[in-house]
């Protein structure tokens, strides 16, 4: 038993976001060679997820799942295989009700036979979404039952629960026994998108933390309205770079598992650099996994929840701090480091390290205040210096 699966944010890449139902095992084995040659292993993403849409339509006559021929030739054993002897690990989709979100064979009433198949298989990953449930069948049963079908399988599956922050998962999640949890609807590829569901997971930062994960959903970074999808693209406008960047920022911040979205065999470097960013994984991946708390700005100069500071607690007693401007105008952001309980009488003072700009800032006392243009935002680590 690997007693250390799922303690920090998983890291990875899932197909659904640009390529939904357009997937087969030649684009699979691409992304894996990708993520060795481009860096993205290196950086600590290590789990290839196939989404949605993998299945036939029907189970056969034992009652198994069975991969689509036509998409996955050589099948699913042998696709896991590929992506093993590149040092990564193997994801895959199913539901908790009686069929996927796209209409494929969910796991209800299945769920010892589909681990067991899985674990067969060599999966590593399960994201277990919860479309086409029964009315009145209870969905925290069914991820129990499903946590306890992974656990007894033979082989260390790490559970990625799907219900969208439904039937207040947050109370329930994590003695169900999964790794990371769904706790909104799906991300579209634009800025409203990313500052909504970041809005509306400000106060959830106590339902974070080692090995139960609150998911914000899957990376749109790099996607510039790439999606298939028309509902994940958005209009096909997708975001600016820097509006990547805040994404980005956030999520590692907020200690979201880091799923990539976007086709990484043609990202752009931009798309690199903010995906590769070893400072903003660093605090992503701190072994603690605490909780991000939010400082609002001084009431008389800001109305608005769009602009406001998180902080985040790390375990070698840094501090990471990210300044976020959600607003549409430039903004001043003044921290008074009173608020991260360091008085100006204690004679202590913070070395700020800028994660993006990856310099030196100095050493400040009592307050620091950055301009942080409108859709972006500064994050920098804090060390304590007396």
């Amino acid at each position: 038993m690997n007693k250390t699966l799922g303690m920090t944010p998983p890291m990875g890449w899932n197909s659904w976001n640009t390529f939904t139902w357009d997937i087969n095992e030649e684009l699979i084995r691409q992304i894996a060679d990708t993520f060795v040659t481009d860096g993205y292993k290196d950086a600590g993403y290590e789990y290839i997820v196939i989404d949605d849409c993998w299945s036939l339509r029907e189970r056969d006559a034992n009652g198994n799942l069975v991969a689509d021929p036509s998409k996955f030739p050589s099948g699913m054993k042998a696709l896991a295989d590929y992506i093993h002897s590149k040092g990564l690990k193997f994801g895959i989709y199913s539901c908790a009700g009686t069929h996927t979100c796209a209409g494929y064979p969910g796991s209800f009433e299945h769920e010892f036979q589909d681990a067991k198949l899985f674990a067969e298989w060599g999966v590593d990953y399960l994201k277990y979404d919860y479309c086409f449930k029964p009315r009145n069948v209870s969905g925290e049963l069914l991820y129990k039952r499903m946590n306890l079908a992974l656990r007894n399988c033979g082989r260390d599956i790490l559970f990625s629960a799907c219900n969208w922050g439904a039937d207040n998962v947050y109370h329930w999640i994590r003695e169900s026994g999964a790794h990371m949890y769904r706790s909104t609807g799906d991300i579209q590829d634009s800025w409203e998108s990313i500052k909504n569901i970041a809005l509306s997971q400000l106060d959830k930062g106590p339902f974070t933390g080692t090995f139960c994960h609150n998911d914000m959903d899957m990376l749109v970074v790099g996607m510039y309205g790439g999606s298939n999808s028309g509902f994940i693209s958005a209009g096909r406008r997708g975001c600016t770079d820097s509006e990547y960047k805040t994404h980005f920022s956030l999520w590692c911040m907020m200690g979201s598992p880091l799923m990539i979205g976007c086709d990484i065999r043609t990202a752009n470097q931009v798309t690199k650099d903010i995906l590769l960013n070893q400072d903003l994984i660093a605090i992503n991946q701190d072994v603690e996994c605490r909780g991000a708390y939010r400082i609002k700005p001084e009431p008389q100069w800001f109305h608005s929840d769009e602009v406001f500071m998180l902080v985040k607690v790390l375990s070698n007693g840094d501090l990471a701090i990210g300044f976020f401007n959600l607003s549409d105008h430039q903004r001043e952001i003044p921290l008074l480091f009173w608020d991260m309980g360091l008085p100006y009488a204690s004679g202590a003072a913070l070395s700020l390290y800028d994660c993006w700009a990856h310099k030196e800032l100095g050493v400040f006392k009592e307050r620091f205040s950055p301009v942080v243009p409108a859709h972006d935002c500064v994050v920098v680590r804090a060390r304590l210096v007396v």
